[in-house]
């Protein structure tokens, strides 16, 4: 099994973060610092990251979080901020699919399963998110034709995305808006491409896989059936 593949199955991260603790030295194969992602293991090898030895885990957790503004969509912060996984109640060592940022709130997957994350937050899987947002501006039908052809943030020229206007006002825009990938701050940069800014997102709907009734800061396990469909997906 290749290295990557392994440390993510064991829970330790996405398949693509994993990558990154590789390049970074972060883990050895027999004691020997390895840096290569193409390593192969066997059950005779001894996987260590961060100097600890890695098992792999019985049972994988699946969990949706409603996640409050103010907490960050990481396992740790360096700056000592209130992170989503304070927010689940699990002797596992569990990690956010894909991000929410700091004033984001809403829909948010967590597991240790690290195939599963891959699959999710992969840009090539086209994998649907449904937001609920608000700007600061009325949102002309030009503006909307732009931002749905895919406008270039960061130098990167986003995918198509699809958008409802559910109310306008003097100021303001609400809408829903459907993107199909997951780049940092992705909807509050494209609004910021047409002078807009973005005061209020709320994650709805993943796929299919919706928020519901889940109140702010609560979370519940995913049932059999939710997960069968997001591995189907």
């Amino acid at each position: 099994m290749r290295i990557n593949k392994f440390l993510a199955s064991a829970g330790i991260a996405s398949r693509r973060k994993v990558e990154e603790y590789i390049k970074d030295g972060r883990v050895k194969v027999n004691n020997v610092v390895v840096c290569n992602l193409s390593t192969d293991i066997d059950e005779n090898d001894v996987v260590m990251f961060d100097d600890k030895v890695v098992k792999n885990i019985e049972k994988f957790e699946y969990y949706m979080l409603n996640k409050p503004v103010g907490y960050v969509s990481t396992a740790s912060d360096d700056r000592g901020r209130k992170t989503v996984v304070e927010l689940i109640k699990t002797e596992q060592r569990i990690y956010p699919v894909g991000r929410l940022d700091f004033e984001s709130e809403g829909l948010l997957l967590l597991t240790n399963d690290g195939e599963l994350t891959n699959k999710l937050t992969h840009p090539k899987h086209n994998i649907s998110k449904t937001y609920i947002v608000k700007i600061n501006d009325v949102l002309t039908l030009d503006e909307q034709k732009k931002i749905e052809k895919g406008v270039v943030i960061d130098n990167y020229k986003l995918h198509q995305c699809k958008i409802r206007i559910l109310r306008k006002e003097i100021n303001s825009t609400q809408l829903e808006i459907v993107i199909f990938e997951g780049r940092n701050r992705e909807i509050r940069k494209m609004f910021e491409t047409i002078g807009k800014k973005v005061v209020y997102l709320k994650r709805i709907k993943i796929e299919k896989l919706t928020l519901g009734n889940l109140k702010s800061g609560q979370y519940r396990e995913l049932t059999t059936k939710e997960i069968e469909y997001l591995k189907s997906l």
